[in-house]
């Protein structure tokens, strides 16, 4: 089928999650991607791009592993499934790999099939681990404002309430708080440790207000991977260390979301590595299959998970793909590349060649504002007329996402930001090719 039909079928059949299908008429059909390899990816109109954003910060292996397909495969002609109350070997073999790399005594890991998942299943296990204990009071949940954890029924809400009122009344339960991102709005001219002071000074006060009692958890991204409006930054280690010890006093569980952070993104294994804490709790997808196929998974501390033995002690949840052999197979795999051919040290090596990039480009563009992140999880602010007068470039966000998409560049943009999470297998000859490429967009607008 040529692509013509193919993008008037997804007109007429397809709701992408990211572009109404009005949009894509306007646009004669969605963007069709038929072939892959590293960083690149091809259109069936024999387009060429860099994908910057590796999927959703999520391709960490970059695309067309032949080896991820061949596991799969072995796996599927091996065994497809498994019977109820039985596990498989691919399987076992991944809990213990994720144990093994996981700080402290993150030892017990329930198998789901994403971030979202993985994120309602982790406040589900906090819930039921105080009502265990005999605290039944113990519902809600803290966030951090601007943070996202996910989009099905419970987790949605949390972070970002304003974006999802359209669904009616919000998840019971649901406190907010500051994001301590260095670079945010709030920041008035605070140094980034007074900052992650005031903000985890802001979790203690919120969970004092409600009492101790009704608070769970705190669920938090080592660093937030999106902000609207906003380019994210590492918080000062300060802000970790304390909210380690604020959720020890008070009893309240730490759950990490390294969604996006885990697998090498940020130059560590995992996000929180950097701040030299132990969660309670830890979320995993995306990366850790390199989205592959669907995997995910909850990591619990063994006192958490020790809650759940004995007698009908369970943990009330089935997902039926939850752990699914041919995932767990891709899964193990795409760990052992990263380890082979030590991509998680190239994130950090070629992230930080990449934000010193970014940074000479600010020099030659007034329109660059503030420039930040890890490892490769940047981004930049971009000065531009919406900002600073709306009455000339009403338009600039549409132009300047056309022009990326000319010089082919698949670029996360609001036309207020630009954000930048490629393959951690990207080298800095492509880098070169991204900055040059970027240097000519904003040269022209």
């Amino acid at each position: 089928m040529n692509s013509n039909n193919l993008k008037s079928i997804a007109s007429e059949h397809l709701w992408m999650n990211s572009k109404s299908w009005l949009q894509s008429k306007k646009e004669d059909g969605p963007r069709i991607i038929i072939d892959a390899k590293g960083i690149y990816v091809t259109d069936s109109e024999g387009n060429t791009f860099i994908d910057c954003n590796a999927g959703y910060s999520s391709v960490n292996l970059g695309y067309g592993r032949p080896e991820i397909a061949q596991v799969v495969k072995d796996q599927l002609n091996a065994i497809s499934y498994f019977p109820q109350a039985s596990t498989t070997e691919p399987l076992i073999k991944l809990v213990e790999k994720l144990a093994s790399i996981t700080p402290g005594d993150l030892n017990r890991i329930y198998p789901v099939t994403g971030g979202s998942e993985a994120n309602e299943t982790a406040i589900k296990i906090a819930r039921g681990y105080h009502v265990r204990r005999g605290e039944r009071g113990r519902y809600k949940i803290i966030s951090r404002e601007g943070s996202y954890h996910g989009a099905t029924g419970g987790v949605m809400w949390l972070g970002s309430p304003n974006k999802v009122a359209e669904f009616g009344v919000p998840y019971p339960g649901m406190v907010y708080t500051s994001q301590p991102n260095p670079l945010s709005k709030k920041n008035k001219n605070k140094s980034s440790y007074d900052y992650a002071v005031d903000c985890a000074n802001e979790v203690e006060r919120m969970i004092l207000y409600h009492s101790s009692k009704t608070i769970a958890a705190v669920i938090a991204e080592p660093i937030v991977s999106q902000m609207p409006d906003e380019v994210v930054s590492p918080p000062d280690i300060i802000y970790w260390e304390m909210l380690r010890d604020i959720c020890d006093r008070y009893g309240v569980l730490l759950i990490v979301d390294e969604v996006v952070c885990g697998f090498g993104r940020t130059g560590k294994w995992f996000g929180i590595d950097h701040f030299g804490i132990k969660p309670d709790i830890m979320t995993v997808a995306k990366g850790v299959v390199s989205c592959y196929v669907p995997l995910g998974a909850v990591i619990v501390s063994e006192d958490i998970a020790d809650a759940y033995v004995g007698g009908d002690n369970l943990f009330r949840q089935a997902l039926t793909f939850g752990g699914h052999p041919a995932a767990a197979a891709a899964a193990l795999k795409n760990i052992e590349i990263i380890e082979k051919e030590n991509l998680v040290n190239n994130a950090a090596e070629v992230g930080l060649y990449f934000l010193n990039k970014l940074n000479d480009l600010k020099l030659k563009h007034n329109i660059i504002g503030d420039i930040g992140g890890i490892g490769l999880m940047l981004g930049l602010s971009l000065i531009n007329s919406d900002s600073v007068n709306e009455s000339l470039n009403d338009d600039f966000s549409d132009r300047l996402k056309t022009k990326l998409i000319r010089e082919g560049l698949l670029l996360r943009t609001d036309g207020k930001t630009i954000h930048f999470g490629p393959p951690i297998c990207i080298n800095k000859n492509q880098i070169d090719e991204i900055i040059s490429k970027l240097d000519k967009v904003l040269f022209e607008l």
